[in-house]
């Protein structure tokens, strides 16, 4: 694991062990995981959030390591590891108790750029992630994302019995938004964009992008079906901040040709993402 990746690692579950201990326990948010049965815990029984988190962790961490190997689980290992230190380090700071909406949302925006960091070290904080993969065993008809969202819901419904229905609404909210923002970082990281240009000057336009870009040009052989002709499209892909270059480039060239940009969610190789081995 490069060294990237603990950075990621420790400062997501840090962000994620903060938003938990001083966000959602003080107020009984609870959003699923393990660390929603740890705030149940303490609630019920007085147990600090980490050693819940810590001894539920244990057992499902021995049952993955002989199911699915060492290799499954050392990043995970690495993340929950984290993630009970920080339940342990952090201070408790108690803020934001009267504002339910603000406890929800503030507290997903953390939580969910920790995750999201967490997920781009190709890790997970444990818990019912690993559950659920066990669990896909015996079921495997069912993916890990139903699984998930049925370990999650069963744990929220639990929070409501302990803190209310109310707190279990302002949790969904928590959710969606952790959801949201993971999402965002995640794609955020690895967005770009596809242009396909159509001119008759594609020799100056490809030329010019592969000069002034550095960035590499497909032409596609293409047919207008009204007017019958048939010449090259440009196929490139280029990073969000380079697209709006890309278009001043290409009209500089001709200001009639045809534009079609559209997002790409991921690509891999050369001067992109490089592919891990």
């Amino acid at each position: 694991m490069v060294l990237r990746d603990y950075i990621l690692i420790i400062l997501g579950t840090f962000m994620l062990g903060f938003a938990i201990k001083n966000i959602y326990d003080p107020v009984g948010l609870v959003t699923g995981g393990v660390t929603g049965i740890a705030i149940i815990m303490k609630k019920q029984l007085g147990i600090a959030l980490w050693v819940t988190n810590t001894v539920l962790n244990i057992p499902l961490f021995i049952a993955s390591v002989k199911l699915k190997g060492w290799r499954f689980i050392k990043r995970t290992l690495v993340a929950a590891v984290s993630l009970s230190v920080s339940l342990y380090i952090i201070p408790e700071i108690t803020f934001l108790t009267d504002e339910l909406l603000l406890v929800a949302l503030f507290g997903g925006i953390i939580s969910g750029a920790g995750v999201g960091m967490v997920f781009i070290a190709q890790a997970t904080t444990g818990g019912t992630d690993m559950l659920a993969a066990l669990i896909q065993r015996a079921l495997p008809h069912y993916s890990l994302a139903q699984i998930m969202q049925v370990l999650d819901a069963l744990i929220v419904l639990c929070g409501a019995s302990v803190f209310g229905i109310t707190y279990a609404l302002y949790a969904l909210i928590a959710i969606y938004t952790v959801t949201r923002v993971s999402d965002d970082l995640i794609e955020g990281m690895k967005f770009s964009k596809v242009a396909f240009i159509i001119s008759p000057r594609t020799e100056e336009i490809a030329q010019a992008i592969m000069d002034q870009m550095d960035r590499g040009v497909t032409a596609l052989n293409a047919r207008g079906m009204y007017s019958g002709v048939s010449r090259d499209m440009l196929f490139c892909v280029v990073s969000k901040k380079e697209i709006i270059q890309l278009k001043e480039l290409v009209v500089g060239h001709d200001s009639q040709a045809f534009v079609i940009v559209s997002d790409a969610r991921e690509v891999l190789g050369e001067g992109f993402i490089e592919y891990k081995q």
